[in-house]
Formats: structure tokens, sequence, C-alpha cells
């Protein structure tokens, strides 16, 4: 899967009512590859400065979501924007406040960690100059100033996910999608990306949409929202979704709600 159309960087003019707005809005969403429905009818919001889940098994449709708001896929249905500004309408506003993690890795092995940053820069219009500062700003927030000339082959699969994160901060968004980031990865390179990306949240007030099939990536203090077969079938706060599944925890409200008979990993 390839990344999301480049985007000049420009001045972002704030609207008058930008701090009452979803990052992220999804109206009514739904998708069909050919006589197979992958998505319907699905609506959520993703709120600035906010941790939202998106849980699902394999196949709930996360990725066909995330290639719609990208548009890597054209909507067939329903409307996504990213702060009020309408993806089919003004995708360039739209995505230049949009940063992207998807599932399959999308590095250049064979350029360094630096080469990588600055194409993905210039992609983005930003001056070489700005573009090294930037770069060697968030090599050194991830902990890889260090090897900011080896090649991305020579990384383990956690630091290549800490780049791709930084990759997507380049051009400063204010909204952060993430598609099964830690698949993978093992216990502790797990632990390192989510702690990142909810400091992301708490210091620069970033809206971040995980998915993820497990459960514990998730927090109680989490929005969620519970994607299955294509259609939503519960959001809010974790604790609430929970409450009013009848359940003591996300697992079994999770089950109640799917009627799934096996746990997703990571609940056990």
């Amino acid at each position: 899967m390839t990344s999301p159309a480049p985007v000049t960087e420009q001045r972002q003019m704030p609207r008058p009512d930008a701090a009452a707005l979803p990052a992220l809005s999804i109206e009514g969403v739904s998708h069909s590859y050919g006589p197979r429905r992958a998505l319907t009818d699905v609506s959520f919001d993703v709120q600035p400065a906010s941790f939202t889940a998106l849980l699902g098994l394999n196949g709930a449709g996360k990725s066909t979501l995330f290639s719609l708001v990208t548009r890597l896929f054209g909507i067939q249905s329903g409307r996504v924007s990213i702060f009020g500004h309408d993806i089919s309408k003004t995708p360039g506003e739209a995505l230049r406040l949009l940063g992207v993690v998807f599932q399959p890795r999308t590095l250049d092995l064979d350029l360094s960690l630096t080469q990588n940053l600055l194409y993905h820069a210039a992609l983005h219009g930003i001056s070489r100059r700005e573009a090294a500062a930037r770069s060697a700003e968030l090599l050194g927030r991830i902990g890889l100033e260090e090897r900011a000339g080896s090649k991305v082959r020579d990384l383990s699969g956690g630091q290549m996910r800490r780049l791709e994160i930084a990759r997507a901060l380049l051009h400063r968004p204010r909204l952060l999608l993430l598609d099964e980031p830690t698949v993978g990865l093992d216990v502790k390179a797990r632990a390192d990306i989510i702690s990142h990306v909810r400091q992301l949240v708490a210091e620069q007030s970033i809206g971040v949409l995980w998915a993820t099939h497990l459960f514990d990536e998730i927090m109680p203090s989490d929005d969620l929202v519970v994607l299955h077969q294509g259609k939503v079938l519960a959001q809010g706060p974790m604790s609430r979704v929970v409450a009013e599944a009848g359940a003591q925890d996300v697992n079994t409200a999770f089950m109640r709600l799917t009627g799934a008979q096996t746990m997703p990993g990571g609940g056990a």
C-alpha cells in the first residue's frame, strides 16, 4: 500500500470554529468491492487531542476505512472530513492536516533514516533546510539521532515503526492515523510505540485514530469504536462501552457485542 497523495505545505489559516470541530468526522460511509460490502453506514468522530481506538478483528474493515480517509480509494457513499475540510471537495486542505502510518512498511530500506525523512519532506513542499532541521529534531525525539546515517534495513522492527511515525509528523499534522502499527513487534517494542503515541496526544494535542485487534493496547480513558464485519457496533468512552455491554472489561464487552467465539490476541 502506498502513502497518501503528497500535498504542498502551506501556512495554515485557522478556521474561526476550529476548536469545536472534530479532528476526523466519518459520516454514513459505505464501501463495496464489487458485490462484497466492506463497510456499511459507518459513522464516528475523533476529537482533537484524544486517543481513539478502532477495535476490530482482521477483516473488520479497518484498513478499508483508512484507505478512504487517505484518498487511496474514492468515497462511494457518505462523507469524511478532517477539521471540517471535506476530503472529497477540498482534499489538499484536509490532507495537509493528516499524518498516516500504514500497516505494511513503506520505508525505503536502502536509504538512510535521514534520506527517508528528507524525501518525504520534499513531497510536502518543505524546504531542504527546514526539512533537515525537522528531521534532526524528530530523530532525537525517537532516540535514533545516532542512527541518522544508517540504512533503514539495519533497524529493528520497533525502530522502523518509530521512524515511520516520525516521518508522518514531519509536516506537523494535527491528526495521526495508525493502522495496526504494532503488528509483528515484540512486547517491549509494542509498549514503546504505544507510549510514544500517547505522549504525542498529551504534549502536542494531536488527535489519534489507532486501529487494532489487541485489547491490551486500549486504556479505560480512551475513546473506543468497535468495528465488526464493516459495521460500528458501539462507540464512546471505553468505560461506557464496557458498561453498556454489561461487561467488566473490554475483552468481554467485545465478545458480547460481536458474538465472537474466540478472542483476538493480546487479551490473555
